[in-house]
């Protein structure tokens, strides 16, 4: 298989990756046992009728892989209803996805070329089929882009951003039955990574089946019918409700994910069958996914720690903590399960939110003086954080890349995270805070003690104990520290607002970033990053909504980020990171705590495949996605190496 470098992805031109067709020719092809009974009794064509002309081959003859056998339920524990979408994060069959290297490999796609960073030519895997037996074609990426983009009834802000190239969207082309081509002005150095994240960009959709639902191609006497029955709005809430794509509760849509869900919310219990006309296969002919059902079971997240040191899950990281690991190793000696600790990839795994678009004047002042931000910064004993929380088995840093970026250096780590009180109190000083109260605070300018709220989504007692030790260092400089804990919508919606001065969350999610990465998480792009809301909302929205940016050091990342795009060479895409990086670790726009802490993951020893050692991350990695769930496969209870351990994957 050949493998695009997420290095090279930036100024690629017309060079062409491929994920491989398989070597295995189609009399070769294994008939999966448990669909056996249903090609008997015809209700299902053979496997050299399900799977594309081309299958993508997935290599397993490497050191951490081995080739399995088909069979078996995974059991996973959950917390709530939305969770239906881990399987499709699980999953991770994309257009074109990331390996356990993090370099972009076609893989729905027989293969695609990028020409300038502009005119993208997409191939699809000629009989490649949705998990209902109807062709996946150009008509699946022409009715997304004609029906439903550029549809203003369906979506009326337009296109997706990412789409967008300085406000334009591009040109479209289906240019036979299985090849389809984006073209734009200007490279658009987005597409490709955002095709691969862990929620994609879903430029395609089955035509066939939301067709029913669209009045400009279905009865509309039925479609009429259902709008009264459901009592929906409209045929574009109905058509909406048969789209829950990324959630996957609607049994109803086609999918190209290894697994498709079969009971439709709410439930206690979910079960997801698998795929029988996914495009995967392993060298021997074997169609994926190995394992035959995956069975989510519902629960109080409080619980599923203690479920899963039960023996109640095969495969579970979700709602586990790493102080929940002595725990959970105490399970092993009872149940047949192994817990590993692989290390979590964000810039930081908490960090403090400094609210720099806060309503209140004297706040929003304080929190965009640098010094100020600096002085809270030292005030924190990032040791004693470590030692207590994480068993010294964190690394101090500010909210950055990791050690494993590319892009990483030592300075960043450490900018403004020694724990030195002199200075904090010498910083808050020169900005004039000097007088204090009778229990020793210091005031405000308008005589009001400074007193700050970090808000939590009420979440994690993790954060609650780690603002605990905050405080005490804070006391020490005359700062008193209070938590407010709200459900998660509040939380949001209160920094929006700007109710909120300070708030707690984990740090960048990418920390393995690489210079042909977007940067766009340093720099305000969306209403969501909470440390300036309302100047993320006005980048996100080309200046639409939200307020342009008013502070120097800001409005430099906006244009930093939007030079990103433009660069000719990932040499200077690198440049602009280090750029913004220094930015960051200068101004402290967000405080960082540690990084590298470790996550448990509770591995039923039957599960084959899985890696002992790897990154845990949302993106880049998709959690479990990038190390393939469709080849993890569970041995029998009589199975001769059922005693042995989860294969450990590279670094």
């Amino acid at each position: 298989m050949m493998k695009n470098r997420v290095l090279g992805i930036g100024l690629v031109t017309a060079s062409l990756w491929s994920a491989g067709a398989a070597t295995a020719t189609a009399e070769h092809f294994i008939e999966t046992p448990g669909l056996s009974m249903a090609v008997a009794s015809g209700t299902l064509p053979p496997v050299q009728a399900r799977l594309p002309k081309e299958p993508n081959l997935v290599d397993l003859a490497v050191p951490d892989k081995k080739i399995g056998r088909h069979g078996g339920t995974l059991r996973l524990l959950m917390g709530k209803q939305k969770d239906t979408r881990m399987i499709n994060v699980y999953g991770y069959a994309r257009l074109i996805g990331l390996n356990e290297e993090l370099e972009f490999v076609a893989d729905i796609l027989r293969d695609f070329s990028v020409k300038d960073g502009r005119i993208f030519t997409f191939k699809i895997r000629r009989g490649h089929k949705w998990s209902d037996g109807r062709p996946f074609t150009a008509e699946d990426f022409r009715y997304y882009w004609e029906d439903m983009a550029n549809n203003p009834e369906v979506s009326p802000q337009g296109p997706p951003n990412i789409m967008l190239v300085d406000g334009q969207g591009p040109l479209f082309e289906v240019i036979d039955d299985w090849t389809v081509r984006f073209t734009w002005t200007k490279p658009n150095h987005l597409f490709i990574p955002w095709l691969a994240k862990p929620r994609p960009l879903q430029i395609y959709r089955p035509a066939h089946y939301l067709k029913t639902f669209n009045p400009s191609y279905g009865d509309q006497a039925a479609i009429e019918n259902l709008i009264d029955t459901e009592r929906k709005r409209d045929w574009v809430e109905l058509h909406a409700s048969r789209d829950r794509w990324y959630r996957m509760d609607n049994p109803e849509l086609p999918t190209l994910q290894p697994w498709r869900n079969t009971i439709k919310p709410p439930s206690e219990r979910f079960v997801f069958t698998r795929n029988p006309y996914y495009h995967r296969i392993d060298s021997e002919g074997r169609q994926l996914p190995y394992i035959d059902e995956l069975i989510m079971y519902m629960g109080e997240t409080r619980m599923i720690p203690a479920k899963t040191g039960a023996g109640e899950s095969d495969l579970q990281a979700r709602y586990l903590r790493l102080d929940h690991y002595t725990f959970l190793k105490e399970s092993e000696k009872r149940f047949d399960q192994v817990v590993k600790l692989w290390k979590k990839a964000s810039g930081a795994q908490i960090a403090l939110y400094p609210n720099l678009n806060a309503e209140d004047p004297s706040w929003r002042a304080l929190m965009r003086d640098v010094r100020f931000r600096r002085a809270l910064s030292i005030a924190i004993n990032r040791h004693e954080i470590n030692q207590v929380i994480y068993y010294g088995l964190a690394n101090i840093s500010s909210n950055t890349v990791l050690p494993q970026s590319p892009l990483f250096r030592p300075e960043l780590r450490s900018a403004w995270t020694q724990f030195d009180l002199e200075q904090a109190n010498e910083l808050l000083d020169a900005i004039g805070l000097t007088a204090r109260d009778d229990d020793g605070l210091r005031l405000m300018a308008d005589g009001r003690p400074l007193i700050i709220t970090v808000d939590t989504a009420g979440e994690s007692t993790e954060q609650a104990d780690v603002l605990e030790l905050i405080q005490d260092g804070w006391a020490k400089i005359g700062i008193k520290l209070l938590v407010r804990p709200s459900q998660r919508d509040v939380f949001r919606k209160r920094i929006v607002a700007g109710q909120t001065i300070m708030s707690v969350w984990s740090g960048m999610s990418n920390g393995l970033a690489t210079a042909a990465m977007s940067p766009e998480a340093l720099a305000p792009t969306n209403k969501y990053q909470l440390q300036w809301p309302l100047w993320g909302l006005w980048g996100q929205t080309g200046g639409k909504a939200g307020e342009e940016p008013e502070m120097e050091q800001v409005r430099h990342l906006a244009d930093l980020c939007q030079a990103w795009p433009r660069a000719e060479s990932v040499v200077e895409q690198g440049r602009i990171w280090k750029q913004m990086l220094d930015i960051h670790a200068d101004q402290v726009f967000t405080i960082g705590i540690v990084n590298s802490t470790l996550q448990p993951v509770v591995i039923s020893k039957r599960l084959r495949n899985v890696p002992a050692e790897a990154f845990f991350d949302w993106d880049p990695g998709a959690y479990f996605g990038v190390h393939k769930p469709d080849t993890f496969w569970l041995a029998s209870a009589n199975d001769d190496e059922a005693a042995g351990q989860p294969a450990k994957t590279r670094q």
